[in-house]
């Protein structure tokens, strides 16, 4: 069964997100991880993009060895931002030449050492842009975009989000993963619009447990509007200043979030690793998909 048909399955599909490593040793630490999270036969994975395309080859690295080692289902993260038309053609083209079936379509953030980054030469300005640039390719991708249970960032008015959102599934995805969020209620109302909106795609819900007081904190700095619920913030209150108990609250709270979504007929659950296998084996291991 391929990816997309498993996605519109009955059953809950299960997927990881790795990001690519720095250096040989952080290399050996995520095949490792990639490598013991396999034994729960996972629909598919997928590998990050950095800012601007700064990860390009160790993405395809990354990628080029998950299929050749683990036999996994892989999916490249590409955004948007810094690359040219012939660049991006030639970056398909070698995916294309891993066996590469399908692609995640992001826009991207700029290089951060590069704040005020100047987009008016991109030649790809929006997510859509480039997913129909993708679809055009001789080599037949699957498509992914990113959806945002919580609101995008960059769009305050919820009414013209959806309308921006509906514009780039039109150019050809075929499924969408969202970002991270803590709350199923974002979720299943952001599932609800996109079925007012027309929009007939397996969602599939991306969790990420938290598992520090400062993983927390980072994660709102860096995610602008995250919503952290009361419910979430009571159990990591409740754990104090023992680390071990935080890790297990927050594990505990993905766990529940988790088993509300396959109740409610989630398509996916794609797990956000941060490259190490112990809180996603865990989660897991209490799922029972």
């Amino acid at each position: 069964m391929d990816m997309l048909t498993s996605l519109r399955a009955p059953d809950t599909t299960l997927s990881f997100e790795f990001f690519p490593p720095k250096d040989e040793d952080s290399a050996e630490m995520l095949f490792k991880t990639v490598h013991e999270l396999n034994q729960f036969h996972p629909s598919y994975v997928s590998v990050t993009y950095g800012a601007g395309g700064t990860t390009r080859e160790r993405t395809r690295a990354v990628v080029q060895r998950i299929i050749r080692e683990a036999q996994i289902p892989t999916i490249p993260h590409l955004t948007c931002i810094g690359h040219t038309r012939d660049e991006m053609t030639e970056i398909l083209d070698r995916y294309a030449e891993d066996s590469v079936k399908t692609i995640l379509a992001l826009r991207g953030d700029p290089p951060r050492d590069q704040p005020n980054y100047d987009r008016s030469g991109d030649d790809f300005k929006y997510a859509s842009d480039l997913v129909r640039f993708i679809k055009d390719h001789p080599h037949p991708f699957n498509i992914g975009v990113a959806g945002f249970p919580e609101g995008h960032p960059r769009t305050q008015n919820r009414l013209t989000e959806m309308d921006h959102f509906k514009a780039k599934v039109d150019e050809g995805a075929d499924y969408i993963c969202t970002q991270l969020f803590f709350d199923n209620h974002d979720f299943l109302d952001y599932r609800d619009r996109c079925a007012l909106a027309g929009i007939d795609l397996p969602i599939v819900a991306g969790i990420m447990p938290i598992t520090t007081h400062s993983s927390m904190k980072r994660m709102a700095e860096l995610a602008e509007g995250s919503n952290f619920p009361a419910a979430l913030l009571s159990v990591l209150q409740k754990a104090g200043t023992d680390k071990a108990a935080v890790r297990q609250a927050g594990i505990d709270y993905a766990i529940a979030q988790c088993q509300g979504l396959i109740q409610e007929g989630v398509a996916g659950l794609h797990l956000y690793t941060l490259n190490k296998s112990g809180a996603t084996t865990e989660i897991v291991r209490n799922l029972n998909l």
